[in-house]
């Protein structure tokens, strides 16, 4: 059932190569295409991803959920998105793009209608669970598009620029899920975003292309003649060049789970990082609106900009740090380490700041924000530049499973058991030491930089 499954997203077929002049014409407009299709398709993905959180006090309200309750809800859904993301990275590596990547986004559209309809918490955790299995279905194909259609030397700033994609998607649900609850009530949430994504879900048909050969091009190596020289690597040893035509040899389930993910220890260094990065990003994701509105005095819609905030303030950053481990040579764990420290002291201003200084909060929240989002750009592109471009989606599946089943699941379980039955302080002080743990990790990735 699983091989027909797949069969309906196989990979397209390479065609004959164009004449030379079409080459030169076509691999920047279609390179253009890819890195704008991808940034809106997974834009939209949060938009019916992150709108619970926002509006998760309010149906708990309404339908007398308790946090704790509201925190199984988003355990659930981390520990399904982050087996999602691993499964149907492996499945993405295998299938073409611009069939995959739609197809998961009306999917996860008729979830949130179902979602919205209801109103029985068994029902709901297990649309939201399944929810979770079909958001794997939005990163993995955008990494492999990207990897196909850009080259190792551009691969930090051009994955910086797509990953503001997090930032447009996360800030405009936060936007548009609280000012539709606000004004319809807390199902509008999702029927709004579910609209938005089936109008998406179309657009990315039409845009979306597989790999440069699927349309007669070369491969991006060729073109733009990026295969490194070998070198010496203190924990990878001598690092051999790319071999072109293996560089384009699809590889088997084995190959892609075994030989680049489980046997790779540089991957599982960045995937145990990633669980503590994770449970600092989220934190303020999931918990953050809820905790301003009961500690700090904020309005539904206030509550919403925090994620607003949260969200854009990660912009300028994610492209800045990007080009920078560009320029350092790839050095990603290095920079993520670096990004990390300005975040422990934040949290202690949240914490110590009174009631009635919501201003200095958001503020807080934004420098959250601007730090914590190029370490999760770069975890992700770490997944591409210690393993073949074939297997992205199955190494950033595996670095996700480690931040979502474990990291996520972690926070919200955590904050919501710590919140209820200590103090919000307890919470935080605990994502405080989360956000240590990551620093100990990359410190091991200080020196590191990509295979290929």
């Amino acid at each position: 059932m699983f091989r027909k499954f797949a069969n309906l997203f196989k990979p397209a077929p390479a065609i004959p190569r164009l004449p030379q002049d079409e080459i030169d014409a076509k691999y920047p407009k279609f390179r253009w295409q890819i890195l704008e299709s991808t940034f809106i398709g997974y834009s939209v993905f949060y938009l019916v991803r992150n709108n619970f959180p926002l509006v998760s006090k309010e149906i708990g309200q309404a339908l007398s959920y308790s946090k704790e309750q509201i925190g199984d809800i988003l355990a659930v859904t981390a520990i399904a998105y982050g087996i999602g993301k691993f499964l149907m990275g492996a499945l993405s590596d295998r299938s073409n793009p611009r069939i995959f990547m739609p197809f998961g986004l009306l999917l996860t559209a008729g979830l949130n209608f179902c979602f919205g309809f209801s109103e029985n918490y068994h029902m709901h955790l297990l649309l939201w669970t399944l929810n979770g299995l079909v958001q794997g279905m939005g990163w993995p194909p955008c990494g492999r598009s990207l990897g196909h259609w850009y080259s190792l030397k551009e691969r930090g700033t051009v994955f910086a620029f797509w990953n503001i994609s997090h930032n447009v998607g996360g800030g405009l649900v936060g936007i548009i899920a609280a000012y539709s609850a606000s004004f319809f009530g807390w199902q509008y949430a999702f029927f709004i975003p579910g609209i938005i994504c089936v109008f998406a879900s179309v657009y990315l048909f039409a845009r979306l292309r597989d790999t440069p050969q699927s349309v007669g091009l070369p491969s991006i190596e060729e073109y733009r003649n990026d295969f490194p020289a070998p070198e010496n690597d203190p924990l990878l040893g001598e690092i051999s060049p790319v071999d072109p035509a293996n560089a384009e040899k699809e590889l088997t389930s084995y190959d892609l789970i075994v030989e680049n993910v489980l046997k790779n220890k540089i991957i599982w260094i960045f995937a145990i990082a990633n669980l503590f990065v994770y449970m600092v990003r989220y934190s303020l994701l999931d918990w953050g609106p809820t905790y301003l509105k009961e500690i700090k005095g904020a309005t539904l819609t206030s509550g919403g900009a925090s994620t607003f905030i949260y969200e854009f303030a990660g912009i300028g950053s994610t492209l800045l740090m990007g080009w920078v481990s560009d320029k350092t040579g790839g050095r990603r764990g290095m920079v993520s380490l670096l990004c990390l420290i300005p975040i422990l002291f934040a949290f202690v201003g949240i914490i110590v700041t009174p009631p009635g200084f919501l201003w200095i909060d958001l503020t807080l929240f934004a420098v959250i924000g601007f730090f914590i989002y190029p370490p999760v750009m770069l975890l992700g592109v770490a997944a591409l530049d210690f393993t073949s471009k074939k297997a992205v989606g199955t190494a950033a599946g595996f670095i996700g499973l480690f931040g979502y089943v474990f990291g996520r699941t972690i926070q919200a379980k955590a904050i919501g058991y710590l919140s209820e039955h200590y103090s919000w302080s307890i919470a935080l002080w605990f994502i405080f030491f989360s956000c240590i743990g990551a620093i100990l990790l990359l410190s091991f990735t200080w020196r590191l930089k990509p295979k290929s």
